[in-house]
């Protein structure tokens, strides 16, 4: 009897137990339902609201893009290819027999699409090179009043895939603010605004997955790309990608053949580089006009040398600085102003910091004996890869 007794009351007790664990799990339920914004326990500041975007309001994404929005703008390009056209009836065999597989070479009119962003008011955009490269004509829209505007090409780069165009469209434009790409950290949110595949001012959010990543695109290679998760696609290169802040942290530029895999150029490149696209049209480097090589240790055995700090030259360039100079193949470039040159990375900023015009002092370990070389910095050609 005593037994049964106490049966009754711990299945009494088990189900009043169930039922607050239920009460409890419906009243948080409905706290989230109703907005409550109560951090789970040990999130505090930029990391409240985990479970959704840590640091971000419901309004923030909006808002950035609402006052950002305007500064982005499509980029439709035109360019004539003189390339072989190939015949529509290029699968029909009878065709083929008469007439061969192409028709004679003809122009053909190309168009292409891409994003910028506006950077001044009174007009000056930027955007990736490629998505100029050749054009005939560059024609703008902007997303207030859906106007195309015709754009000059003020300068570009090749290798750092950038390029500033203008447009006149007023002295009063929304721009955006290059912000500081540095101070960025992996986990940070961001937003690109572009147009990919023609989609005007798609909007799409992510984090920084990593930085300074070197990507090989098309023959292209970049060296220190920002890598995101925001969705970015053909049509949004050139497009910003923005902070928290609404500032451009950077050029969308290149999506990797995988999901949530894109890249961007960083403000810190283009801060570098942005003058002298705007007022000199092209990007002012310092060049020996060299190929170079790492010393490494069999290259330094090889030449009979103790240490692999140096730099092998491959070859010169006909005509540049080294040419001239009479750096040839096979020295070994070990100071220069009597400092020590460790690597090829060391080297090209050492020229870099001396600038065009300026001669430097060599030493150079030439067929087992030291040798002093006087080169005079020259500007890199834009046609020398």
């Amino acid at each position: 009897m005593w037994a049964e007794y106490r049966r009754k009351i711990m299945l009494i007790g088990l189900a009043a137990f169930v039922a607050g664990i239920m009460f409890t799990g419906g009243c948080l339920l409905v706290n989230d339902l109703q907005g409550n914004k109560t951090p789970p326990s040990g999130l505090t500041g930029n990391n409240a609201g985990a479970a959704t975007m840590p640091g971000v309001n419901a309004g923030t994404i909006a808002d950035i893009v609402k006052k950002s929005g305007p500064a982005v703008v499509k980029i439709s390009v035109e360019k004539v290819s003189s390339g072989l056209r190939e015949n529509p009836y290029w699968d029909d065999p009878f065709f083929r027999y008469f007439f061969g597989s192409s028709i004679p070479n003809q122009p053909r009119r190309e168009s292409g699409m891409g994003s910028g962003f506006i950077i001044s008011k009174d007009g000056y955009i930027l955007t990736n090179e490629h998505v100029v490269s050749g054009a005939d004509k560059i024609m703008v829209t902007m997303q207030d009043d859906k106007k195309e505007y015709p754009a000059r090409l003020i300068g570009a780069d090749y290798d750092l895939d950038l390029a500033v165009l203008k447009i006149d469209a007023g002295n009063n434009l929304s721009y955006l603010k290059l912000g500081d790409s540095e101070k960025i950290e992996v986990g940070n949110w961001v937003i690109a605004i572009g147009n990919p595949f023609g989609f005007d001012h798609t909007v799409t959010v992510g984090v920084i997955s990593a930085k300074g990543r070197p990507v090989p695109v098309e023959g292209r290679y970049y060296k220190n790309l920002l890598q995101t998760d925001a969705a970015i696609n053909p049509g949004n290169s050139g497009g910003p990608l923005l902070n928290l802040q609404g500032e451009v942290v950077g050029i969308n530029t290149a999506v990797a053949q995988a999901q949530g895999i894109g890249f961007a150029i960083p403000t810190s490149t283009v801060k570098k580089v942005q003058d002298d696209l705007m007022h000199k049209g092209k990007v002012i480097r310092p060049w020996l006009g060299i190929q170079m090589h790492n010393l490494t240790p069999d290259l330094a055995q090889y030449f009979g040398l103790d240490s692999t700090e140096g730099v092998v030259v491959v070859g010169t360039v006909p005509g540049s600085p080294a040419d001239r100079a009479g750096l040839r193949q096979g020295d070994v470039i070990l100071k220069l102003d009597n400092e020590p040159v460790p690597d090829v990375d060391a080297l090209v900023e050492r020229v870099k910091k001396a600038g065009i015009g300026q001669k430097i002092l060599l030493l150079v370990y030439r067929n087992h004996q030291p040798l002093y070389i006087t080169v005079q910095v020259g500007e890199k050609p834009a046609n020398v890869q």
